[in-house]
């Protein structure tokens, strides 16, 4: 058993604790205060049988069979060829049949997190005393979690209503001794499994079996861990974005607190926020236009300074001559008339500019699903309910009650929202990664980040390939399945839903949105340190106070002994100048952080290498969340 547990008592379970039952790392305990009104409704319920009161799924048949009464002997004895009487009741028979032909799922197992989750969910669900089991099998299931068994759940089966009916009996049958289950590293019989593990199957009583199976634990237990991750990439993303916006020295006042006080919808005020605090300090963003200089293609005699020989590029500017400044003379008052790597406008692209409208309509979609979810970790799933205390009547009717919250509409609606916006998210990092690859729309860095000399290199071009692929996939899995109702039981459910497909979904697709942010990372990396390097080594140009150098770094200027030649010069020790002041010029603290983090794996790339290695250590990185220690 582990050191560690979390005592399970029907009301105060969180998702932080699902996460750590889910890791394998912590046992289950029960209250002794839950487990008196497990008792408490298990007793009622057995003193009901005794009075031959006729109850749902106890003394009568399950879905389109609860017209039918149970009767006081097998009416099959009387066929013939009849095979030896069995040794339970029929009642007792009801509840194991229930479960044995109801584990019907197919497809991969589910992993062992999302199994342990679906059984914590279960017993604390039943803690509430409202299900009529018994606190022995309850104490069983417990034991099974603490022990290691992990019954085997394949993935595909549930409508979500009743519940998820099929793959909750898969997590049920291995307490029967039946199914299979994984311990201590191996695929077993669920026999095999109990025995290894000291534990004995358990006789279901009345009700257990609906008590087992019939709930919401497989849609909450993926929907749950789903949103574990997705709110690590929440953050992700936002550094992911601010770290492109370092690499296109972006404008930052769309960003301002002032602004998004006129538009407050709290996702997109809370990412304006951490945008804000992210690149609090930068002395990249926000430069002037004209001291951010244009990639040019590396040549032997770029440069002449020995310190400048190993630079992988060369640098360059066009010169505004008067005669086209009309109708501009205020701009070139502010900024000097030099055309380099950041366009002369005043707002960036909305995929930079639209960060916290984009983001934050995603973060709001998580907290929405955050607050029903939360809600869900301690409510009563199955059906009937039993409420050994009401006694308004003397009806059974009153104290049995057939309701209706197995249906998992609620977890199935809020998985829709946040499966829509999953390609959201990664559709806007896809298009910033493809402007910092293109040519024509990354202000002035190489076309695909690298510096291709001798026209053999393919650089970063095909990593937005990857990234397209995963979007498009994405996007076609975004469908909800919660609007496709398809009828079971005989119509006797009659709408269900499909809330298991949707919370599967949604955790497979969490994968794949952090694919794509690795890949934005990992292409904003090259791009932020092409920036830097380039805007340096003009700095460096400028402190040595070379004019015939840096001037020969500049297109469209007039040929000495011009008129204009006289005003070019003059500009250009202008531009030396202000290249030459201040300190360095870099991106903030935190972007410094998680880029210095990111090389310490993944190196700079200066001409074409196997790519394959590097994503893969990216994929790590944003998996582990190692990227966002400043938080």
């Amino acid at each position: 058993m582990n050191c560690s547990s979390i005592t399970l008592d029907g009301l105060s379970l969180t998702r932080a604790q699902l996460v750590a039952l889910a890791k394998g790392d912590t046992s289950i305990a029960l209250c002794d205060k839950a487990l008196a009104r497990v008792q408490k409704a298990a007793d009622f319920l057995a003193e009901q049988v005794q009075r031959k009161e006729p109850i749902y799924g106890v003394s009568t048949g399950f879905g389109s069979n609860a017209d039918r009464l149970l009767g006081a002997h097998r009416l099959r004895e009387a066929l013939p060829q009849v095979q030896p009487e069995r040794d339970d009741t029929l009642m007792e028979e009801l509840q194991e049949n229930l479960i044995i032909t109801h584990a019907v799922c197919v497809g991969e197992p589910f992993g062992a997190d999302v199994v342990r989750a679906m059984m914590a969910i279960r017993i604390n669900t039943l803690l509430r005393g409202h299900s009529g089991i018994r606190v022995s099998t309850l104490e069983a299931m417990t034991a099974l979690f603490n022990a290691g068994v992990v019954p085997v759940v394949p993935m595909k089966g549930s409508v979500g209503a009743s519940g998820d009916l099929a793959p909750l009996s898969h997590l049920a049958i291995v307490l029967l001794g039946g199914g299979e289950a994984f311990f201590e590293g191996e695929r077993l019989s669920g026999a095999d499994a109990l025995g290894r593990a000291g534990i004995q199957p358990v006789k279901l009583g009345f009700k257990e079996g609906l008590a087992l199976n019939n709930g919401t634990a497989q849609m909450l237990a993926c929907g749950a861990l789903a949103l574990d991750r997705l709110e690590t990439l929440l953050d992700t993303a936002d550094l992911a974005a601010a770290t492109t916006l370092e690499a296109f020295a972006g404008r930052l006042r769309a960003f301002d607190e002032h602004v998004h006080a006129l538009r407050p919808h709290p996702g997109q005020v809370e990412v304006a926020k951490r945008l804000r605090e992210l690149l609090a300090g930068s002395t990249l963003t926000d430069i002037d236009y004209h001291l951010v200089p244009r990639f040019k293609a590396w040549q032997p005699d770029s440069w002449e300074e020995a310190e400048d020989q190993a630079l992988r590029f060369d640098i360059s500017w066009d010169w505004v001559p008067p005669s086209q400044r009309h109708g501009r003379e205020r701009y070139y008052e502010r900024y000097l008339p030099f055309r380099g790597g950041k366009k002369h406008q005043p707002q960036d692209s909305y995929s930079l500019r639209c960060i916290p409208q984009v983001h934050g309509a995603v973060r709001d979609a998580f907290e929405q699903a955050c607050r029903v979810f939360d809600i869900e970790l301690n409510a009563v799933t199955d059906n009937p309910l039993v409420f050994p205390d009401h006694d308004d009547s003397g009806r059974i009717e009153d104290r049995v009650v057939s309701a209706g919250h197995f249906h998992g509409m609620p977890l199935a609606l809020a998985m829709s929202y946040v499966k829509a916006a999953l390609p959201t998210l990664a559709s806007i990092s896809e298009r910033r990664l493809n402007k910092l690859v293109d040519g024509a729309t990354n202000d002035g860095l190489p076309p695909f980040l690298i510096g291709n000399e001798d026209a053999t290199d393919s650089g970063f071009m095909i990593v937005q390939y990857t990234a397209a692929a995963l979007v498009n996939d994405l996007a076609s899995r975004a469908h909800p399945a919660s609007v496709y109702s398809i009828p079971t039981s005989a119509n006797a459910e009659d709408h269900v839903s499909m809330g298991a497909n949707e919370a599967r979904h949604v955790l497979d697709m969490c994968g794949d949105l952090g694919h794509v942010l690795a890949l934005e990372l990992y292409t904003a990396a090259q791009a932020l340190d092409f920036r830097r390097d380039m805007i340096e080594a003009a700095r460096r140009l400028a402190r040595r106070g070379d004019w015939s150098l840096l001037a020969s770094k500049v297109g469209n200027a007039p040929a000495e002994g011009r008129p204009e030649h006289e005003v070019f010069m003059a500009e250009v020790h202008q531009l030396g100048d202000q290249l030459a002041e201040g300190g360095e010029i870099a991106p903030s603290p935190v972007v410094s952080a998680a880029l210095a983090r990111i090389r310490t794996v993944v190196g700079f790339m200066r001409r074409d290498r196997a790519m394959d290695g590097d994503i893969r250590v990216m994929l790590t990185l944003v998996r582990s969340g190692s990227l966002l220690d400043h938080r």
